[in-house]
This record gives C-alpha cells, structure tokens and sequence, in this order.
C-alpha cells in the first residue's frame, strides 16, 4: 500500500546522514536484532552486540574482527548493515538519507510511516498529541509498540534492543562544584517523587514502580501498548551498552564513519565492516600498550576467519538462507502475553 487517504505512505523510517547519531543505529539496534552477538542477557557472552569478544574472564577485550573471535565484520553484522540500507533506500522516504537520529525521530507522528522497526521511546509522548494523524478522536493512539522483530542469525537469549534508563555519567577532571551540582541535579531527577512526573511527561521510565503506577494503570490505552510492554518480560531484551567495551568514546566515532561509506556507496557493506573491525582492533591495541587500568584490551593473534565461524556461538558463520519465511503474532496475543507475565 503506498497511498492512504489520498496521501504518500512509506513502510519505513530510519535515519542515514553521516553523524555520530548513525552510529547508535548499530551499536543499539541493528545488530542486536539482527542476531550478531552470543546469547546472554543483558549482553552477549563472550561477544557482545558491538561485536566485541572478551576472555574467559569475561572482562579482557581480544578483539573485534573474525579473525580474532569478534564479530563486528562477521557474516550476521554485514547482513544488519546491508539490510539497514535496502530497506531505507526501498521503504523510507528519500529525505531520510540524509536525517540524524533527532531529525527522524518525530516522522513518524505524521501520519506518513507506516511502521518503524526501531521503537525510539524517546519521542512516545509527542505521538500521542490530541490532533494528529496518527492520533484518534478520543485521544487513544492509532500507532501500537511491539518488541523489536528480529533477523535470521537471532536465537532465543538474545538481546533484542537496546535502552538508556536514568544512566549518569560524570567526567574526571571537571571541576568539583560542576560536579557537585550535576550530582544534585541526578538526585533531584531520579528521586521517587520526581521520577513519577517525568515519567508521566516524557515517558521516558527509569523506576519499575513508576511503570506499574495507577496513573498507567488507569491511562495505559493512551499508549498503544507501551505500557503492557515495559510491565512485561519482554522488556528484558532491551540492554545498555556492555562492559565488553573497553573505551566507548574512541571506538563508538568509528562506527558511524565507517556505517555512512556504505550508504553512499563508496565502500560495500562487507568492505565497510572489514575497516571498522581492523580500526577497533587498532585502538584496543593502544588501550593495551598504554596499560589502561581496568580491563585492558589483549588482542588474540589474528588467524584465519574460518576458525572461527561457528553454527553454535559468535562469530556465526554465514547462513545458505537470509531469508526465511517471516513469522507474525497476532497483536492482541501479544497484548494478552504481556498482561500475563509472559514475554510473547
């Protein structure tokens, strides 16, 4: 269906512009739903989403690439990034392409996106706005949240998305009164009485007790199953970042570097993941000579790929078919799945 009411509707929206919000497209969402990592909740062990393979002791990094157990340029992550851009190129509208994360994010509130495979919590309470398209008369949505659909390569166990909630970072080196009322300002925000209203607000939760609230209870069809959902086991799915990552600064730059050559074009999806995994690698392996204090990276010696590729654990070998047949669950059981306790 490509017309509504006489209107253009597209079946997909995401965002491709070269800017560092691209890479959060991967490292929080593609991946992990395509099936790139080890099973393990709530990362994957010993490789994470971001491809990245630690030791037995489950804290030494040893490498990114195939080659040295890791799995950013392994056959799953190629398939993420090809799919990513096939899809924007053949369902989202074309100014997508060139739209950042903030950019994109209140598309879809207008009534021209039929579904979007990465549900962005973030812009929730301004798609239920009286007066939209995608709004009812009532004020109850005509939009419904499901969890994320999963690619080929993705088993049960898997993460399956990824969230953010009432995570703080402070900086070493800043000046103490700076930190001091950053401290306060975290306090002030996360506090229970807080918490309850700025969930309300911006439906952005970070406290179960606010999820399972009255107010919720009493308002959950304005929501189109959001709240179902974050009662539910499902939600589990939804991770941080892992502790795979042993400097997020310095490696999380490459990612969106090296994801927007292969939207253009200029490299292929394998080439383009080929030189993400060997720059990781590099960078691990000044966090290692420098002699980081908590976790350093040691790299395995690289040897050949094929050693490597597995049916049974990351880096997964290839697949003979992508493409299998999709499944689809009837909304209403899911709904009802949830409301149960169960996570589908």
């Amino acid at each position: 269906m490509k017309q509504l009411d006489g209107k253009r509707v597209y079946g997909h929206m995401d965002y491709g512009k070269k800017d560092p919000s691209l890479g959060w497209r991967f490292t929080d969402a593609w991946l992990s739903m395509a099936g790139s990592a080890d099973k393990g909740i709530p990362n994957g062990m010993p490789v994470d989403e971001w491809g990245i393979r630690v030791a037995a002791d489950k804290c030494t990094p040893v490498g990114a690439a195939v080659a040295r157990g890791g799995a950013t340029n392994s056959p799953a992550a190629v398939f993420a990034l090809t799919k990513y851009i096939d899809w924007m190129k053949k369902y989202a509208p074309p100014q997508s392409m060139g739209m950042t994360f903030s950019e994109s994010g209140p598309v879809p509130a207008q009534g021209e996106i039929a579904q979007q495979i990465f549900w962005y919590t973030a812009f929730t309470a301004d798609m239920t706005k009286p007066g939209l398209p995608v709004v009812n008369a009532d004020g109850t949505p005509k939009w419904r949240m499901a969890p994320s659909p999963h690619g080929p390569y993705w088993k049960d166990g898997m993460q399956n998305g990824y969230q953010d909630v009432g995570s703080w970072t402070f900086l070493r080196g800043v000046d103490s009164k700076r930190m001091s009322a950053a401290w306060l300002y975290a306090q002030f925000v996360t506090s229970k009485s807080v918490s309850l209203k700025k969930s309300i607000t911006g439906l952005t939760f970070i406290r179960d007790s606010d999820i399972r609230h009255e107010y919720f209870t009493k308002n959950a069809a304005k929501y189109g199953g959001l709240i179902e959902f974050y009662r539910s086991p499902a939600r589990i799915a939804w991770t941080p970042t892992g502790t795979n990552v042993p400097d997020y600064p310095k490696l999380a730059q490459l990612w969106w570097q090296n994801v927007a050559t292969a939207v253009t074009g200029e490299k292929t999806p394998q080439a383009a993941m080929d030189n993400l995994a060997d720059q990781m690698d590099r960078i691990m392996a000044r966090l290692e000579r420098a002699g980081m204090k908590n976790c350093p990276p040691k790299l395995n010696a690289p040897k050949d790929p094929a050693a490597w590729l597995s049916a049974n654990a990351a880096p997964w070998a290839k697949l003979a078919n992508e493409k299998p047949k999709g499944e689809t669950i009837a909304y209403d059981k899911l709904l009802q799945a949830w409301k149960e306790g169960r996570a589908r």
